[in-house]
């Protein structure tokens, strides 16, 4: 398993911005008390997180598959792993 893309500190730090935000807003409506939203929140960001480090790991995985080593960092490599990333994404039905 990778570590995570942020830490539980930044994630809670940016579930609490969340949060403010959507109770200044006067376009957004809360329903429901803001420690219940903010464990909402967290419990997204968190499963978003797993969902990026699952795309992130496959894609590397189908690029390390390749017969020939294509170096990480060099162009084609990001072509690369962009259009596999974008593929990734579709066939999970998210983008």
């Amino acid at each position: 398993m990778m570590s995570p893309l942020i830490s539980d500190e930044k994630q809670t730090h940016l579930a609490h911005t969340i949060l403010q935000f959507l109770q200044t807003n006067r376009d957004a409506n809360l329903k429901g008390e803001p420690a219940i939203v903010l464990k909402e929140i967290k419990r997204v960001l968190n499963e978003e997180m797993k969902i990026e480090q699952e795309v992130t790991q496959s894609v590397r995985a189908k690029l390390e598959s390749y017969s020939r080593n294509i170096p990480e960092g060099s162009q084609e490599w990001d072509v690369l792993y962009r259009k596999t990333y974008a593929e990734e994404l579709r066939k999970r039905n998210l983008g």
